[in-house]
């Protein structure tokens, strides 16, 4: 696996020795994963801390659900949600906080309340201010592919080149993001589970995922939860399973070992002690691989 070395300001992240892990924090009160459980400032507070705890090596707060057919938040309301919950972790953690928007005024707001990574699930489509301001910061942005947008991605997701064209986006992101001046070398990419794609396209993303580290650029997968693995247990068990069910916990484990081993640098996960667990026993295995 190509290692990278992201600094900046405070912070220096060491990408291919072993997997780091995002911890996902949605201060939502419609989030498919947790149901709104940290929609509460004290309770996402709380959270925050218990993850950097069990391992985190950076937390992502979002304040808008991107789930499937999920409608948007103004900019306002997602500063109401998330500005205060970075503003008393900051100063209690060492670890990068990342916002996850695709607002470029929330995503200033919260870096100037104590963010320091911009994770656009637009991969700067959405707002024409986000790139030239990811620029100006010098902050890392992670890039993700959707095809279409939340409210629309699931609705009959087709592609004649599933890879080639999840490639071709991500290469256009990023030279959306160097043409605003923002530098190469703080770019992460992600695949984008979930995003439009079908069940089985999210399966060849996993078998596949070497292909997208021939772009060049460090990459994360955000499995956890997601649909494609509920499908695959309720064919299975001949149930519905919730997300935080713990048959969705093995099946996001079992994602996460796959990604790491085709070649995932960032894991982003709502459960980081299991996870943590995964990640050790994974990264083992690819060090005992020969060269």
């Amino acid at each position: 696996m190509k290692t990278f070395t992201i600094a900046w300001g405070d912070h220096r992240l060491e990408l291919g020795g072993r997997a780091l892990i995002m911890g996902i924090l949605n201060v939502t009160p419609d989030s498919f994963s947790d149901g709104g459980r940290f929609f509460n400032f004290e309770t996402a507070v709380s959270r925050g801390l218990e993850m950097v705890s069990e391992g985190a090596d950076m937390l992502d707060i979002g304040g808008e659900s991107t789930r499937p057919f999920s409608d948007a938040v103004s900019a306002a309301e997602e500063m109401d949600r998330v500005l205060p919950v970075i503003e008393a972790l900051a100063p209690r953690i060492e670890i990068p906080i990342s916002i996850d928007t695709t607002k470029a005024a929330v995503a200033e707001k919260a870096i100037a309340a104590g963010a320091s990574i911009i994770n656009d699930v637009s991969a700067l489509r959405s707002d024409p201010l986000m790139a030239p301001l990811a620029a100006r910061l010098g902050a890392p942005v992670i890039l993700m592919h959707m095809k279409g947008t939340p409210r629309t991605m699931q609705k009959d997701p087709h592609y004649d080149d599933l890879i080639g064209e999840i490639k071709a986006f991500l290469l256009a992101a990023v030279r959306r993001a160097t043409d605003a001046g923002a530098s190469a070398s703080r770019l992460i990419i992600d695949p984008g589970i979930g995003f439009g794609k079908t069940r089985e396209h999210n399966l060849t993303l996993l078998a596949r995922l070497k292909e997208l580290g021939e772009l060049g650029f460090p990459i994360l997968m955000g499995t956890s939860r997601k649909a494609f693995i509920r499908g695959i247990l309720k064919d299975a068990l001949g149930r519905e399973v919730a997300p935080e069910s713990p048959e969705v916990e093995i099946g996001t484990q079992a994602s996460v070992a796959a990604s790491i081993l085709g070649g995932a640098h960032i894991v982003r996960v709502h459960d980081v002690k299991n996870t943590l667990a995964t990640t050790r026993i994974i990264d083992a295995i690819r060090a005992a691989l020969p060269s």
